[in-house]
């Protein structure tokens, strides 16, 4: 069965690919099918965002698609950059040119004020159109440097106490087991393996 992937953000593939193999599903990157545009993140809100992705995928390729919607949500900032985590310092998307632009932004914020988290809304597109959504949270604090080389955007910031590392430190288990993104497709996988039945049989 084909799940294509909305999504041409090879860190997210290798997170989504490896937690979807034991469902048995053939992980197809959007990036595969020439021809695809890029869908402009201009919602509202990470569902409107994966919706909209999703939906697009479905129609483009005639194959169930996933999409994911995620950011980072600051306390300290009024919850940006939320749904502009990709492009906080500005196009083209710069992990690097966002982390400094946090770093900058924090700079006179003291260390137990800086909580914040990471959430993540995951849909799931049918090519009739029909959309399902799922979602999940991972609560952390920013540092003020730079740890860890894993990961990808602001991982090397994102600090999980419970674990004593930030998200870029994590090996990819670990990550997925406790992450935004883990969570919200720990509850799809469900809804995943019941399409795939109900579309096998």
């Amino acid at each position: 069965m084909k799940l294509v992937l909305a999504t041409n953000n090879q860190g997210k593939v290798k997170e989504l690919d490896e937690m979807l193999k034991p469902l048995g599903f053939q992980v197809i990157p959007i990036g595969e099918y020439p021809g695809f545009s890029e869908v402009e993140e201009d919602g509202e809100t990470f569902t409107d965002n994966a919706v909209k992705k999703a939906r697009a995928a479905a129609a483009f390729t005639g194959e169930l698609s996933l999409a994911d919607d995620s950011g980072l949500e600051v306390d300290a900032l009024d919850g940006a950059p939320g749904v502009h985590s990709a492009r906080f310092a500005g196009e083209p998307k710069n992990d690097a040119a966002n982390n400094d632009k946090l770093l900058l932004l924090l700079r006179d914020v003291p260390q137990e004020k800086r909580t914040a988290r990471f959430r993540c809304v995951i849909a799931i597109a049918q090519p009739d159109g029909t959309i399902h959504t799922t979602d999940g949270t991972c609560e952390g604090l920013i540092l003020g440097e730079l740890k860890g080389v894993g990961g990808f955007g602001y991982d090397p910031l994102f600090y999980v106490p419970e674990h004593k590392q930030t998200f870029a430190e994590l090996d990819l288990e670990n990550k997925n087991s406790i992450s935004h993104r883990g969570k919200a497709l720990k509850k799809a996988m469900e809804l995943l393996y019941r399409l795939y039945t109900n579309q096998e049989g």
